[in-house]
């Protein structure tokens, strides 16, 4: 590690141990005072997130996720307010007893401590991830893409001047300069950082994974499916289906592949007719193709293949797969699916419990879009990622997330035998 970033390093742990004295209300203020800022500045971050738009191909499917406009600025101030106004997530007595030689044991919530973030052209993850950690009592690192260096810096420069004027050490928040020896230093950074969030496409995640000598809670990919059953609705179905797909195409809870009872084949034009004023392309199988074939373009038509599932397109692309039954569309999912978000659209009370008890996901959803697996949407004011892993944390990560506990011990004098 150089020496430049041993001195980050060490500068954000000593930050992390300062936040323990600021009460709740100061975090709040100052949280708000972020929010302000992020408008306030709207048009500096906005044209410095121009520079990071210009050195990337439109047709990228990272371009939708590195750009910033007044809208999306407007709703990442929202969300910031959002965690503000949130209950601490700290200091939570989760358990209390007093054992028979009267020791009194609680278990109470507190911080990590420092947790480090590595992420791709995603500049709202600056503001999310800030966040959270201030909330929760935990100091952060950013270590972002190269692709969205100059939008990071602009957000980053915002909160900086927002913790000093609230007389707040500054490196609760450390953007790591950009290049391969800052990942390298982050994922071997166990004497200052003590867990790792990756958030990006699954190379990324697999990278750091297998390369961290830190404690990792994994955001994976997102390969979402949506099951129409026998019994489903083709109101909701259409309705359902164009949302998870279309509402934004790029982020990991949009709709991969439609799963349909080959019972309702006949549905599955009115089901896809939306996604055709969309330009969806739809990579249908064999029966699915049959069905589809001259009641939907020919040129956003085209035959699947078997890379065509399991994959997350992050684009508008989607697969089509013609299931005997549920028990077929279960197996489809649990070799397919990546534990992100699965979705049934049926009226069969049976059939919806079966998929929720069989379903392996962290956000499983009966006649509801996958489009809603998000900490705003979950009430948790933002989110720092979607783990799909089971230790710690499942599904969006919000403040609760963030912290973990220790055990507080008071007594009289016991000694043990």
């Amino acid at each position: 590690m150089s020496e430049e970033l041993q001195t980050i390093f060490g500068r954000v742990k000593e930050a992390a141990r300062s936040l323990s004295a600021l009460t709740d209300k100061q975090k709040n203020d100052i949280l708000n005072a972020v929010a302000d800022g992020i408008i306030r500045r709207a048009d500096y971050i906005l044209e410095e997130n121009a520079k990071d738009l210009s050195r990337m191909d439109a047709a990228n499917p990272k371009y939708d996720r590195l750009r910033l406009t007044a809208g999306r600025l407007h709703g990442m101030a929202s969300d910031t307010r959002n965690v503000a106004s949130l209950p601490s997530p700290l200091g939570r007595v989760l358990r209390h007893e007093v054992r028979p030689n009267g020791m009194e044991l609680s278990r109470v919530s507190v911080p990590f401590g420092v947790i480090g973030v590595v992420y791709e052209a995603r500049p709202n993850v600056s503001v999310d991830v800030f966040s959270l950690c201030f909330k929760s009592g935990n100091a952060c690192m950013l270590k972002g893409g190269s692709d969205a260096v100059y939008s990071n810096r602009a957000i980053v420069e915002v909160i900086h001047e927002v913790l000093r004027a609230f007389g707040v050490d500054s490196h609760a928040l450390a953007l790591l300069p950009p290049g391969h020896d800052s990942t390298a230093a982050l994922l071997n950074a166990g004497r200052y950082v003590d867990l790792l969030i990756p958030r990006g496409g699954k190379e990324l995640i697999r990278f750091v994974r297998e390369n961290a000598r830190v404690p990792v809670i994994e955001t994976g990919a997102g390969i979402c499916h949506t099951y129409f059953d026998e019994y489903g609705d083709v109101a909701k179905g259409a309705s359902i289906v164009h949302n998870a797909k279309t509402r934004r195409v790029s982020v990991c809870n949009a709709l991969d592949c439609l799963i349909v009872h080959k019972e309702r084949l006949a549905d599955l034009p009115e089901l896809c007719r939306k996604l055709a004023g969309s330009h969806v392309v739809i990579y249908a199988d064999s029966l699915a193709y049959q069905v589809l074939e001259g009641h939907y373009p020919a040129h956003l038509l085209e035959p699947a293949t078997e890379e065509s599932f399991g994959t997350e397109f992050l684009s508008y692309r989607m697969a089509v797969k013609t299931v005997d039954g549920i028990d077929e569309a279960l197996e489809h999912i649990a070799m397919y699916g990546s534990k992100h978000s699965e979705c049934i659209v049926t009226e069969d009370a049976r059939n919806a419990a079966l998929f929720a008890r069989e379903v392996d996901a962290a956000c499983v959803y009966t006649n509801v879009s996958t489009a809603f697996t998000d900490g705003a949407q979950f009430g948790l004011g933002a989110e720092i990622g979607i783990s799909t892993q089971k230790l710690h944390a499942r599904g969006p990560m919000g403040l609760e997330e963030l912290t973990t506990y220790k055990w507080v011990i008071q007594g009289d004098g016991q000694t043990r035998e």
